[in-house]
């Protein structure tokens, strides 16, 4: 099955910089497809995980923090439509996050960060490793998306939906 590589803070602020295109053609032996310059990689033959993540490792020109996860995982949450109950407001995004490892916690959806009806994070839920909710725009919102670490106990690296979306649709070729 497909990989989805997520890198965590690449090309933010003229800060930690590469092409993620490049390096997918750098792993063209691993057929993978950039997504965006974010950092996200579809992996179609990834091979053994091991060995494809200590070649990815070897490509980058700096430590990166990265999650991964199984392909299956977001073709299953697409396919269950997570954002089908929430109403979309006009100054909010659709967002995906995924840990970097098994959180040691799951608190009770919906979460909204802060409390209240101010809220610029809200998690409406998450399946194994996948945590999906709206956040609003706003300068404040990346610090709050950045308490999600602190909630599941590992870090999370988290992209639009519509990324995933596009993510989907390369994977069912």
């Amino acid at each position: 099955m497909a990989l989805v590589v997520f890198f965590r803070g690449i090309n933010v602020g003229g800060r930690r910089r590469f092409r993620p295109s490049v390096l997918a053609k750098e792993l063209k032996a691993y057929d993978v497809v950039n997504v965006g310059a974010a950092g996200t990689l579809v992996v179609r033959k990834p091979g053994p995980r091991a060995r494809f993540l200590a070649e990815l490792r070897r490509k980058l020109p700096f430590e990166a923090q990265i999650a991964v996860c199984d392909g299956k995982d977001l073709l299953r949450l697409e396919m269950e439509k997570p954002f089908a109950s929430e109403p979309m407001r006009p100054d909010a995004v659709q967002f995906v996050s995924i840990l970097s490892k098994a959180g040691r916690s799951k608190p009770a959806p919906p979460i909204a960060i802060p409390e209240g009806e101010e809220w610029y994070v809200r998690v409406i839920g998450w399946k194994r490793r996948v945590v999906f909710g709206v956040y609003r725009r706003h300068m404040k919102t990346i610090g709050y998306l950045g308490r999600l670490d602190g909630i599941f106990g590992a870090q999370v690296t988290t992209r639009s939906w519509s990324t995933i979306l596009s993510v989907v649709r390369i994977l069912r070729g």
